[in-house]
């Protein structure tokens, strides 16, 4: 799906270039920390950097190995979370992969229990362990409603830089259709939570437009609570290709997609340098998104000459009738080469809308234009996007 956007931003109604300063360096993300981001100095989200491996400079010292649990997204979050979106209680789960032991937890005991279904956990011992994934988990759709992961705060999933690391699609015909109308079915209801996703790369799956370097949602219902993506990558070229980390398209009776209390950095696409969709929702709650970029080249469409894309650095949505609500989250030192530095929207039919809620977007260049009054962002919508209690620099 193409947008008018670039139509659009290319000409006089859209703004200018950032006046911001230009992204600090980027830091190098280790995957098996577990420290968490530095805490915000104010009720709107802000923070003096986003740490974690994932934002500015600092140290933070490692716990000691029994109390190693994944930490993610914005500890001074203050937006509350619907029950819809909290964490599903795993405590008696359908399947477990590993049998107390590291080497018990494999790429194929993950792609077994996925392909299985159901509530799955991880016992792979008490140490922090990163399963090295030789192929990608998909989701066989009728083996629901729901499939949950459950890492337990201790487990990465590593693409390796090879592979994607995760897959659902109700419309694929390989994993079983279930339905007659694939893309709009309310299972399987997918969650991963607790989990790091680490060095996923679809680059060169160009299947249903690509992109979901880490993870590939096309249909059912998807949420994402306490996880963390660190260094995943997707085509580097693309007018409508994106999501480093995830990839979305189509969600059942357009329910928003949820992601709560997470952190994305370091990741890498054509457009949407963390989240991209079409025509999807989503509710980003308590959350850290640094150090992705959007690096495609030509915008959307693709000018003359150009492979396109190269917006969104870190939230890329397209589409007609959807929308956004960022609350509680802090979106910085991202940046893109065309437009949106922090968030690129487009809503094709201007009905789509966005809203800001106690959150901190700064230091998110945009390379070739953004929406006046908006520092890294780029919205057509219904009206501006609604700004409450926010900073946007």
């Amino acid at each position: 799906m193409t947008s008018l956007a670039a139509l659009v931003v290319l000409g006089v109604a859209a703004a200018t270039l950032p006046a911001c300063a230009p992204n600090d360096p980027a830091p190098t993300f280790e995957a098996g920390s577990s420290a968490s981001p530095a805490a915000p100095t104010s009720g709107q989200g802000e923070a003096p950097e986003a740490r974690d491996g994932l934002g500015g400079p600092g140290t933070s010292a490692s716990p000691k190995p029994a109390e190693k649990v994944l930490a993610a997204g914005n500890p001074n979050g203050r937006a509350s979370v619907p029950a819809e979106a909290r964490a599903v209680d795993t405590s008696k789960p359908t399947r477990t992969v590993g049998t107390g032991t590291p080497a018990s937890c494999t790429s194929a005991a993950v792609v077994k229990a996925v392909a299985a279904g159901g509530v799955i956990t991880f016992n792979c011992g008490p140490a922090p362990v990163t399963i090295k994934m030789t192929a990608t988990a998909k989701v066989r759709n009728a083996n629901g409603p729901k499939v949950v992961l459950d890492g337990g705060g201790t487990v990465t999933l590593s693409g390796q830089g090879q592979r994607r690391i995760l897959y659902m699609n109700t419309c694929d015909e390989a994993q079983g259709f279930t339905t007659s109308h694939c893309q709009n079915q309310d299972h399987p209801q997918l969650t991963v939570q607790n989990l790091t996703f680490a060095d996923g790369n679809s680059t060169g799956d160009k299947a249903e437009g690509g992109g979901g370097g880490a993870i590939f949602v096309r249909g059912g219902r998807f949420k994402v609570v306490n996880s963390r993506f660190v260094r995943n990558r997707c085509d580097r070229t693309g007018p409508d290709l994106g999501g480093a980390a995830i990839r979305v398209l189509s969600q059942h009776e357009n329910k928003p997609v949820y992601v709560v209390g997470s952190t994305f950095g370091g990741g890498s696409c054509s457009n949407g340098g963390a989240l991209s969709s079409i025509g999807v929702s989503w509710v980003v709650l308590n959350s850290v998104l640094s150090h992705n970029e959007a690096i495609g080249s030509g915008a959307n469409p693709a000018k003359s000459g150009t492979p396109g894309g190269g917006s969104g650095g870190a939230i890329y949505c397209d589409g007609n009738e959807f929308t956004v609500r960022i609350a509680g989250t802090i979106i910085e030192n991202n940046k893109a080469n065309e437009g949106g530095g922090a968030v690129f929207f487009v809503s094709n039919n201007r009905t789509g809308t966005m809203k800001i809620e106690n959150s901190t977007l700064r230091r998110n260049p945009s390379g070739k234009f953004e929406t006046r009054g908006f520092p890294g962002i780029f919205f057509l919508g219904a009206q501006n996007p609604t700004v409450t209690a926010s900073k946007l620099s």
